[in-house]
């Protein structure tokens, strides 16, 4: 009290009526807050009707709900431990030009659904579709109790202020779990998704999920996702979890019980609102904002299967069997070699004792034949005229006499020596008079061998084991990114569960570790072991011809074909690398990484055809340098062609015309055997030889059997050009990998019809090789052809062409296509090795050149 009266008595002098100004604002202040209390008031004042009702199942509910009602339908359900039931939830709106959607939410235990209707789904460039009936089905989390009753709730609301009529039936669903080995036939729709739960028997590891269908529209995706709630069932949300694909007909998918802890997993199919990412037509509507499309009947009737996945045993008699067929060709071939050392060693010990030899037989261990009109490896006079081959620049000479001339040990010996006296290749071909001399023989109506074998063979094979060094050495480059990138595939597919990244045979892919197809990455092991067996084949014969040159044996300084191994070794590496490759592809095969396979498969076609000509033209041969470099300008059309050939004129146009001047200039070269060029004066000396040659008098060519060969090869290539660029095909690589086989077979006929024709023979071993070698690449090619999948479509229309395993229910058709053509291809190579042992006791200057 003293203070309140000291505190009034220290400011009496200060009090005063308060001013307007502020009793107007505290007024005005008042007012606007009751006012928002009376309206807040108002608002929450409507009165919104809830109902709950008590719903059963199996009963159909017909009901109006507005913005002033709410319904709410109350479940229950008896669920056990060791029984899951699936429940669905069906909705049908039957009010039509609706304002706002009717939203139902469904609340159970452990997880809420909700969903509008008419249920709005998009499409590409945001395209929306609305379906009116919707089904879903709940999901079902497990129980740790025997048995217990669970309820759920569904919520039927809206914004509506207009009265929309639905209609709610909750159903079981029958065979909500799959049997192993049994079929269930179901319709599913995009507003209508379907999953199913399955679980794993004991003693089974590994399923394969199978869904069928007899449509192949509407486009449709399957996936695998793991027990748990939510369960992603609607086109766009399906790829969150899980593994999942699309597919048209057919569709599988590998699982895995380590994959999923519960020992169960659901699958569920989804179709798709739009075909396109199954390859289908895309309708055209007009794109205006907002607009709503009718998608049209869209359901699509499917069946899904689980069956059991191989097991271990098939397993290991897969690696076994694989192990087993290759194993045994090194079995036969060491018993072959075997067979061939002791003929060896007795043809040895027949010409070191040569009293029990009638002179018929001596004569022919020394390569002499009887005379005869035409001698052994000679042409008959065909007639024809000599050109005055201009383009040459060179000197044509006149018909010699090149037949055979015996010569001594001691002969023979003294070239050997003066053969060695040059050190260089190059110091060989710089001399003026030497190339003169090469200007001469090469230009002869008849070459032999021994014209173009007049080089230093150690600096020849030294030139050749250059292919050998370069291949290994663009192998490690190649081979090593190849592996780290198909490794990320696979990690990739594996952590996203994306199916559609890899093309396998997915009715025939049996999964090891992280890889999903190691049947298909096994079948390539027979390139790694085959290619290893002929390298330790020609090391063996490279070893005998070394121990022989050693020895000074007469056949192998002055007979048969000049042995030169360097090409051989490049083609057993390129096998061997064809073999990683292709298994690399396999890991995980689509259409960016298939270079990867058919990378080495160019480099065989080329260094096969590259032996072929070197086996008579040692002298000449294109370089390795010169070689490879044309094989990687081969190799950088093929990664164009993928990325780029799809559809597009301008690629085929240029590619067309690069492939037509590369066969005419090639041509060129094999015609005149290097001897021309290709510089400013080229376009005159072909308008002399035109002129002389064909106006002014008619001049046959003057190598006939070459001329027939290049105008065979210019109208296959300029034929494959033409369809090519007609037809566009859009497996460039598989095309360009055509060209190149049609040509080395092109060539390969030639040489066989050649050796045949100039009196040559060819012995039993080549001969058993040949058509060992022509059977099976005539089954590996019908094996190739049955096409298991192909990445020039969608995967879905991919899946179309998957088949079951044919072979141990381990291998597919294309493992099979691995098997046959590595021992074709080894067969081949065992083929170009010996299809000229026959003249290994001839002397080079009766073998002649073609």
């Amino acid at each position: 009290m003293v203070l309140r009266s000291c505190w009034k008595s220290r400011h009496k002098k200060s009090c005063g009526p308060v001013p307007g100004w502020i009793r107007l604002g505290l007024t005005a202040l008042l007012w606007l807050y009751m006012t928002q209390f009376v309206f807040s008031t108002g608002a929450v004042g409507e009165i919104k009707t809830v109902v709950q009702k008590d719903a059963e199942f199996d009963v159909t509910y017909n009901d109006t709900v507005t913005s002033d009602n709410q319904t709410i339908y109350a479940f229950n359900h008896t669920v056990s431990r060791n029984k899951t039931e699936g429940v669905r939830v069906s909705v049908d709106v039957l009010s039509e030009g609706l304002e706002s959607p009717i939203l139902f939410v469904v609340r159970q235990k452990q997880a809420v659904l909700s969903f509008q209707v008419p249920l709005i789904l998009r499409g590409l460039y945001q395209r929306k579709y609305p379906y009116s009936h919707v089904g879903r089905t709940l999901c079902q989390p497990p129980t740790r109790a025997a048995s217990e009753t669970q309820y759920f709730f569904v919520d039927v609301s809206t914004l509506s202020s207009l009265g929309t009529h639905f209609q709610l039936r909750v159903s079981r669903v029958d065979s909500f779990t799959l049997q192993t080995d049994k079929k269930f036939s179901f319709t599913a729709s995009p507003s209508q998704p379907q999953y199913f739960k399955y679980v794993f028997q004991d003693g089974v590891d590994t399923v394969v999920v199978k869904v069928n269908s007899e449509m192949t529209f509407p486009c449709s995706v399957m996936s695998i996702q793991d027990i748990q709630c939510p369960v992603y069932d609607l086109d766009n949300n399906v790829a969150f979890i899980g593994m999942y694909q699309t597919m048209t007909k057919k569709g599988a998918i590998t699982v895995q019980r380590k994959d999923f802890p519960s020992n169960s997993f659901y699958v569920v199919v989804v179709v798709k609102t739009e075909d396109e990412a199954c390859g289908g037509p895309l309708r055209f509507y007009p794109l205006r904002p907002d607009e709503l499309i009718d998608a049209g009947n869209r359901s699509k009737v499917l069946d899904v299967v689980v069956s059991p996945a191989i097991k271990t045993e098939v397993y290991v008699m897969g690696m076994v069997f694989c192990l087993g067929i290759f194993l045994s060709l090194y079995l036969i071939t060491f018993l072959v070699a075997c067979l061939e050392n002791k003929r060896m060693n007795r043809k040895r010990e027949l010409l070191l004792n040569p009293a029990d030899m009638s002179p018929a037989e001596t004569a022919s261990l020394l390569g002499k034949t009887p005379a005869s009109p035409y001698e052994y490896g000679s042409f008959a006079d065909n007639g024809s005229t000599l050109s005055s081959e201009a383009v040459t620049d060179s000197v044509t000479s006149t018909d010699n006499n090149y037949g055979y001339m015996e010569r001594s040990l001691d002969s023979v010996g003294r070239s050997r020596q003066e053969s060695l006296s040059s050190v260089e290749e190059d110091d060989y071909d710089t001399l003026a008079d030497i190339d003169s001399d090469k200007n001469i023989v090469r230009t002869k109506k008849f070459l032999c061998v021994s014209d173009l074998a007049r080089k230093d063979k150690r600096i020849l094979s030294k030139k050749y084991q250059i292919y050998f060094w370069n291949i290994a050495t663009i192998a490690v480059f190649y081979a090593l990114p190849v592996v780290q990138l198909v490794i990320t595939y696979q990690t990739v597919v594996n952590v996203t569960g994306n199916q559609d990244i890899c093309y396998y045979n997915f009715l025939c892919a049996h999964p090891m570790g992280a890889l999903s197809a190691f049947n298909n990455i096994l079948s390539n092991l027979g390139y790694v072991m085959l290619g290893l067996l002929f390298l330790l084949i020609v090391l063996k014969r490279d070893i005998i011809h070394s121990r022989a040159l050693v020895r000074n044996e007469l056949n192998a300084l002055e007979c048969g074909i000049p042995k030169h191994f360097g090409l051989f070794y490049a083609m057993g590496t390129a096998l061997m690398m064809e073999g990683l490759l292709s298994a690399c592809y396999h890991v995980c095969p689509n259409y960016t990484n298939f270079q990867f396979d058919t990378s080495f498969m160019y480099m065989i076609a080329g260094l096969c055809m590259l032996k072929l000509y070197q086996k008579r033209h040692p002298d000449i041969n294109a370089s390795a340098y010169t070689a490879y470099a044309c094989l990687a300008g081969v190799i950088f059309f093929s990664v164009l062609g993928v990325v780029f050939g799809r559809d597009n004129t301008v690629f085929w146009i240029v590619f067309s015309v690069i492939h037509i001047l590369a066969t005419l200039l090639l041509s060129t070269q094999l015609y005149y055997m290097g001897r021309w060029r290709l510089d400013s004066g080229v376009l005159r000396r072909i308008v002399y030889v035109i002129y002389t040659d064909c106006i002014r008098q008619c001049s046959g060519p003057m190598y006939i059997d070459r001329m027939v060969l290049l105008v065979m090869g210019n109208i296959v290539n300029w034929s494959l050009a033409a369809y090519g660029l007609i037809e566009r095909p859009n497996d460039f690589a598989s095309y360009l990998l055509a060209i190149a086989i049609c040509n080395l077979l092109l060539y390969f006929a030639f040489y066989i019809i050649m050796k045949l024709r100039s009196g040559e023979r060819i012995q039993c071993l080549a001969l058993v090789c040949i058509l060992f070698t022509a059977v099976v690449w005539g089954f590996a090619l019908f094996f190739f052809f049955q096409g298991l999948s192909t990445w020039q479509k969608t995967p879905a229309e991919s899946r179309e062409h998957n088949r079951d395993c044919i072979l141990l229910s381990f291998f597919d058709d294309h493992d099979i296509w691995h098997f046959l053509s590595s021992i074709a291809m080894f067969g081949s190579f065992l083929v170009l090795l010996t299809m000229d042992d026959d003249l290994d006791t001839v002397q080079r200057d009766k073998i002649y050149v073609f």
